[in-house]
């Protein structure tokens, strides 16, 4: 993790009293966020490889290795194995193509650059069926770097007002293992030939294996196949988009113009959801329960985020700031009885008076 230098105001008796009290106030609150980050860089330092990076790359191996049983028990005639196969296949896809492209994409798997381009490449394309460089732009660049700014970072990709609440809380989710390689293909516009034969090949080598080990070793029809491929890659659509939606709609937006420091930013634009023992493992902890820890420093892996969650939650109510949290349930029903307000309408604009 690098070091943030600190940013200080030698200025601050310099000047007239409203401008020396407004250039204190942002020194006070780089203070705050760089005093977090030496605290969370103290935890990074003293934890071992293990911590910092195994556990999550043992989990991803995990379910790599799992597969071979998957493709064998889809084989089986015997509706329980095939089932059973089903279900390691869909859980294996989600860790594989949610919590891996979503480290990868972070490089928080290595800590080589060239490995860490490498990663993001395997996961985002071959295994996720979507562009590396648009996804690392969408995501990062974009999201991370303006989380919750209208127009930016305020996550209205993830929104379509002419669909029915139902239609997109529950059933519009299931398309996405087809939507994702279309979006990919629409994505392509203005990269380089090169970028472009890269991505085409390996989503095209990434679900062609796929489709081959299902008719070749588990033994099924061109049609059985293709369907197992949909249901695997579908298993867990729906927490995936309601977990992209939860944590950062209906909470403050901000203007590109009038945006507050980074630390206001992180922590009132986005929310943790409880430890959950299904999506903790398959979606990783920094989409789950470590959502603000992962905003804040973006490039710990999930086992770390979870790790300085304690240091990270007890110095924002130290601070009184605010360190939301709130069940899946709960922000399922907030959105289903306000889906125009959250989902259609166009979000209103917050200004965190005191703090901008």
């Amino acid at each position: 993790m690098k070091n943030i230098p600190e940013k200080r105001s030698e200025s601050c008796g310099l000047r007239g009293p409203a401008a020396r009290d407004d250039e204190c106030a942002d020194a006070e609150r780089e203070t705050l966020m760089m005093e977090l980050a030496r605290l969370v860089q103290e935890s990074v330092r003293a934890s071992s490889w293990w911590e910092r990076r195994g556990v999550d790359c043992t989990i991803l191996t995990a379910a790599f290795i799992s597969l071979p049983a998957g493709f064998l028990l889809l084989g089986s005639s015997q509706m329980m194995y095939f089932l059973l196969g089903l279900l390691v296949m869909g859980v294996a896809h989600a860790v594989i193509t949610v919590k891996g492209t979503h480290l990868a994409s972070h490089g928080a798997l290595t800590e080589s650059a060239a490995w860490a381009h490498f990663w993001a490449v395997f996961f985002i394309e071959v295994c996720g069926s979507f562009s590396a460089r648009a996804g690392v732009q969408a995501h990062v660049k974009m999201h991370h770097a303006h989380t919750n700014v209208i127009g930016l970072g305020d996550s209205s990709t993830w929104k379509m007002p002419f669909l029915p609440r139902s239609v997109y809380l529950f059933i519009a989710p299931l398309a996405v293992p087809v939507i994702t390689p279309v979006v990919a293909v629409g994505q392509l516009k203005g990269q380089s030939p090169l970028q472009i034969m890269r991505t085409v090949v390996c989503v095209c080598v990434g679900v062609f294996s796929q489709y081959y080990l299902l008719r070749c070793v588990s033994g099924l029809s061109c049609s059985s196949a293709l369907l197992v491929m949909l249901l695997c890659r579908a298993m867990f659509s729906l927490p995936y988009i309601h977990v992209n939606i939860f944590q950062h709609i209906g909470l403050p937006m901000f203007s590109a113009s009038s945006r507050p420091k980074r630390i206001y930013q992180m922590t009132h634009g986005v929310l943790n959801l409880p430890r959950n023992p299904v999506l903790d493992w398959t979606f990783g902890h920094s989409l789950i329960s470590c959502h603000v820890e992962h905003h804040l420093f973006p490039f710990l892996s999930d086992n770390m985020c979870l790790k300085v969650k304690p240091i990270v939650s007890q110095f924002l109510k130290q601070k009184k700031l605010p360190y939301q949290e709130d069940g899946y349930v709960s922000r399922l029903r907030l959105f289903f009885h306000k889906y125009q307000e959250l989902m259609v309408f166009a979000p209103p604009i917050t200004d965190l008076v005191g703090v901008q």
